[in-house]
């Protein structure tokens, strides 16, 4: 890290309508860029929040240069002059019916510099009986993303990658002194788990953890946690995005993330 910057991860209650929720996209990156944000990371399905088979129909191929999303994310970042971290969504896959989950980075000239692909799939049946197959619907990526933004070594995830500690190790070991964490994270084991989880990993990795949540209610029942928030390199919450939409803000400072590096050593006494 080479100055201190300042980063904003956005909360969103994204719908089905993905003009809207781009709309309200748009709204808040300004706003985060008039508050002196230079990158500003989109929570996890920040352009639709519905069901699979709207999934696919938006899927857009990047390497073809995208469509409609992909267009209106480059040209809010050019206009708002900051880089975009667009959280997650749908990518178009060698099995059409199962797209990438995706996150995309979008310079501050509009350009696509990064992007990665969920590698961790989400199958799960929760406590109220509400049951989740995300690799029926999706291709799982395969491989640790680290891009460099505003002179940050940025590793990139997406919500249920941050039960799996190898991922963020393998971010770390890659220079890693950020982590971008875009979720959905749902009502019920947002509430035991996001911040525990978020904490440590900035803990263990000894970076900032910048994380950009759904909150509220979504079409099919589906409840989210919120929460999004920027915790530092000790574990510390220093910025936190309250109930409904908001941003989330702080500074990154690389000398705070020198002096917790320095005094506690541990990314050097690794053995395993």
């Amino acid at each position: 890290m080479e100055k201190p910057v300042i980063w904003a991860a956005l909360q969103l209650s994204s719908q089905e309508n993905v003009s809207e929720n781009l709309a309200r996209v748009e709204v808040l990156v300004v706003e985060a860029a008039r508050r002196g944000a230079t990158t500003v990371v989109l929570p996890e399905n920040f352009a639709y929040m519905g069901n699979e088979e709207g999934k696919r129909n938006i899927a857009e191929d990047l390497d073809a240069g995208g469509g409609p999303i992909a267009r209106r994310l480059a040209d809010a970042a050019r206009s708002a002059r900051v880089t975009i971290v667009a959280g997650g969504f749908p990518e178009r896959a060698h099995d059409p019916a199962r797209p990438y989950n995706t996150c995309a980075v979008f310079g501050a000239d509009g350009r696509l510099t990064a992007r990665y692909r969920k590698i961790h799939l989400f199958d799960v049946e929760i406590a109220d009986g509400t049951k989740y197959r995300e690799s029926a619907s999706t291709t799982a990526g395969d491989r640790p993303v680290v891009t460099e933004i505003d002179g940050v070594k940025l590793g990139l995830s997406i919500c249920y990658d941050v039960r799996f500690p190898e991922l963020y190790r393998a971010l770390s070991s890659a220079g890693a002194e950020a982590i971008a964490v875009p979720a959905a994270f749902t009502l019920l084991t947002g509430k035991d788990h996001w911040l525990v989880l978020l904490r440590a990993r900035a803990i263990e990795a000894q970076a900032y953890v910048v994380a950009a949540a759904q909150w509220g209610k979504h079409p099919g029942g589906r409840a989210t946690f919120g929460k999004s928030c920027v915790i530092d390199p000790w574990g510390e919450v220093i910025a936190q995005a309250s109930e409904g939409e908001g941003i989330a803000m702080a500074m990154l400072d690389p000398s705070y993330l020198d002096r917790v590096r320095a005094n506690l050593p541990s990314l050097t006494h690794r053995r395993l």
